[in-house]
């Protein structure tokens, strides 16, 4: 069966397969959604639209993304739930799983956002508020469903802490605005705890800055927790994704290097087989390393 005739089912099921058993890695674009359009910024601010969540899901699933990630970035400061048209839209559209985020308060609006096609839900600032949240969520939908989002800042070394002058990470909120005084490791230890079934870890301080991830966070987080671990928050090359697979993410999530044409999912890929890394394109065949690939001639 081609991947043009699976059914969605299928598709996902041979995704979920793969992402368990460890054997590939995981390219993930990001969608920020804000008013039902695609937008990116630094660190949350100064966005620009950058298109139709829909017609950008379907473009990344036809390069080859494992999975597409939405984040309503304006649900939970506005105290609302995500707007389902545009999700149905999308879910319609790809045959990848599928992740959304934002104004998930209950296992209502959780319900909502799988019923209209989402596979997954991500849960920030409801669990940070009300941590039993992701034991409903589990245990109504299975861990496997629930996708914690955790968003880091990194703390003055003078408020480390720690007796040899450690990096530590406070969690924030609301795009990094607000500060809550749990430390990210921790947090991400007690979600797991509780029923979250992944983690999908920002570097607040490295968000649009295409500087790199913040490989000192991935690296505490990866080791503290036995879940996939989804680094996000400063990609600006393959390099940089490559980085923080070896230092312990399961997946790497991105925005600007795709909203932009920078790459496509597929050049990453290719270059991040070259890199010896084990990665699946979109017909699910593992990617060989060969000679000159279309990503390598643009180097």
């Amino acid at each position: 069966m081609s991947p043009s005739t699976e059914t969605r089912t299928e598709r996902i099921g041979k995704t979920r397969a793969e992402a368990l058993s460890g054997l590939t890695v995981r390219v993930i674009p990001c969608l920020d959604v804000a008013a039902g359009r695609v937008v990116k910024g630094v660190r949350f601010e100064n966005l620009r639209e950058m298109g139709d969540p829909a017609e950008a899901a379907a473009r990344y699933a036809a390069q080859g993304a494992d999975e597409i990630v939405f984040l309503d970035i304006t649900a939970a400061p506005e105290r609302r739930s995500t707007d389902l048209e545009w999700v149905r839209r999308a879910a319609e559209r790809v045959f990848v799983p599928v992740t959304v985020g934002g104004g998930v308060r209950s296992v209502a609006d959780a319900s909502a956002l799988l019923g209209a096609g989402a596979d997954k839900v991500g849960v920030n600032t409801a669990a940070v508020e009300r941590p039993e949240l992701l034991a409903e969520l589990a245990h109504r939908f299975g861990s496997q469903c629930v996708v914690l989002s955790i968003d880091g800042r990194r703390r003055p070394e003078a408020e480390s802490g720690t007796e040899r002058g450690e990096p530590t990470w406070e969690v924030v909120t609301g795009g990094g605005r607000h500060g809550t005084g749990r430390d990210a490791v921790a947090w991400a230890k007690e979600g797991v705890e509780r029923g979250a079934g992944e983690i999908l870890l920002t570097s607040i301080d490295a968000d649009g800055t295409r500087s790199g991830y913040d490989l000192e966070l991935l690296r505490a987080v990866s080791a503290a927790v036995e879940v996939p671990v989804i680094a996000s928050g400063g990609a600006g090359s393959p390099e940089h994704l490559a980085a923080a697979l070896r230092a312990g993410a399961a997946a790497v999530l991105a925005a600007s290097i795709f909203h932009e044409g920078t790459y496509t999912v597929g050049e990453v890929k290719e270059l991040l087989a070259a890199a010896g890394l084990p990665v699946r394109p979109s017909d699910g065949e593992p990617v060989e390393r060969s000679g000159e690939t279309a990503a390598e001639e643009r180097r």
